[in-house]
């Protein structure tokens, strides 16, 4: 088995859908557009700097659509794909996940994003496996706000695409090669555990350690 791991925010998209689906529903007019927006930015800004506390970052998250219900959240989600997500998809990112699916390699998006915003992302990029932060559902069905196991976030990435494997009946040791994209020092366990990282779109500090490892760099939006 040869593994293409694909991390999504600002690797295959060139925005955070996360904070993304926050912007959408402070349009939706469904949040104070200032309170929101402020706490919103400060999470992302703790994501960047590598400060963020996954938990509570996720019950605010998870705020709007607990407080509208399933059937309002998931209208405005495909709204959401249709008006942003659709935009944000570029010809240069679906080539290379192309490539990829002509090799004939296993591919999963890992993503820190939860599985309600990235779930409907995945399919229409074409991934039939995705590695997300999973939530827990209360008695009516519906998300309660927190998180179900391992957060794929930072060390948690690997820990999740160990779990995925031994749901196969497989470990790393069967993987025969291994590939992983992602642009951030977030990401650096799964850098690290992989055959052939590539810094994809990096931000400066991953650019860095990429230049001193002899990693490769991908940018993405300038091919």
């Amino acid at each position: 088995m040869n593994l293409a791991l694909f991390d999504l925010d600002h690797t295959l998209l060139p925005i955070d859908s996360d904070h993304s689906w926050g912007e959408f529903t402070i349009a939706m007019g469904w949040r104070d557009r200032d309170a929101f927006k402020q706490a919103n930015d400060a999470f992302y800004d703790q994501y960047k700097a590598g400060t963020l506390d996954p938990n509570a970052y996720l019950r605010f998250a998870t705020e709007a659509i607990r407080a509208q219900g399933k059937a309002k959240s998931q209208a405005a989600h495909a709204q959401f794909m249709d008006t942003v997500i659709e935009n944000n998809i570029r010809p240069s990112a679906l080539d290379l996940l192309a490539q990829h699916r002509a090799a004939g390699d296993t591919m999963i998006l890992v993503t820190a994003t939860n599985e309600f915003v990235t779930a409907p992302i995945a399919k229409r990029l074409g991934f039939a496996h995705l590695i997300a932060v999973e939530l827990e559902k209360d008695a009516s069905g519906w998300y309660s706000g927190e998180r179900k196991g391992t957060l794929s976030f930072r060390e948690g990435k690997v820990t999740r695409v160990m779990q995925w494997l031994a749901e196969r009946g497989k470990t790393w040791d069967d993987v025969a090669y291994s590939t992983f994209y992602s642009d951030s020092m977030n990401d650096l366990p799964l850098l690290e555990k992989v055959d052939t990282p590539v810094a994809t779109n990096p931000d400066d500090t991953l650019r860095a350690l990429a230049i001193q490892r002899g990693w490769r760099i991908l940018d993405l939006w300038n091919t």
